[in-house]
């Protein structure tokens, strides 16, 4: 059995107060040599339940955040490329981030897609650069459970590209610059007198276009149901009868 009686108290696995200070002290390495950076994470305001993707994310919350940048000699990544759609800037990087700091900034406050973990899709703005990366990959298990204990997540990111995103995150230097490169889709919806959507996703008797409702709650008396019953014995659409007629 692997064990130390000096450094591990008896216990292959340590103890808590052994984990607390190893935890501690990354934290405040992370502080001494990381970078102030704003975690930003991402709402859904309409995900496709079939391609689980949402085209309308918005970003309405940030949280500063001590984070330690791996590559010390500057961004990863192809850098700029020039493809038949004009130039891209492809960078990426690897930022550290303490789980106990980001449980008790980010996590605690419910404006997460997940409460264990940082969310592939968020964006983290790089003040210093003044870039934003969107997270790629959360990598939770580097290093290997040190004393027993993981203390860390990697976020692998990439240099974030805007596409008519909402973000209004009440911090004056984000949503400047954001303001500046994008255009919030939502500013050009069709609105009712009331400043209400003309779209709604659920039914209401105030929009004029409405993408889903039940009929039976506009009128009682609607027979569609029984139709939709009755009529498997007038058409036939099977195999046997691919024309929809009753087969004789």
């Amino acid at each position: 059995m692997a064990t130390n009686h000096y450094f591990q108290s008896g216990l292959s696995i340590g103890r808590n107060t052994e984990q607390n200070i190893y935890e501690d002290l990354i934290i405040e390495c992370l502080k001494i040599y990381g970078f102030d950076i704003y975690y930003i994470p991402r709402k859904k305001v309409n995900e496709d339940p079939i391609l689980g993707e949402d085209p309308l994310n918005s970003f309405e919350h940030a949280y500063p955040l001590e984070m330690y940048l791996e590559n010390v000699q500057g961004f990863e990544g192809e850098g700029e490329l020039l493809s038949k759609f004009g130039v891209e800037i492809r960078e990426t990087a690897n930022f550290v981030v303490s789980r106990k700091r980001w449980l008790e900034t980010v996590s605690r406050t419910g404006n997460t897609i997940l409460e264990s973990r940082p969310a592939e899709g968020d964006l983290l703005y790089f003040p210093l650069t003044k870039s934003f990366f969107e997270i790629r990959k959360v990598e939770s298990r580097t290093p290997f459970y040190q004393i027993g204990k993981l203390y860390t997540f990697i976020l692998q990111c990439e240099l974030y590209q805007f596409s008519s995103e909402t973000v209004d995150t009440g911090i004056e230097e984000i949503d400047g610059i954001v303001d500046g490169i994008t255009q919030d889709i939502r500013s050009f919806e069709l609105k009712l007198e009331t400043d209400e959507p003309l779209l709604l996703e659920e039914y209401s008797f105030n929009p004029l276009l409405v993408e889903s409702f039940d009929l039976r709650e506009i009128d009682s008396n609607a027979d569609n149901e029984d139709f939709d019953t009755n009529i498997e014995d007038i058409l036939d659409f099977t195999e046997r009868n691919p024309f929809g007629e009753v087969f004789k």
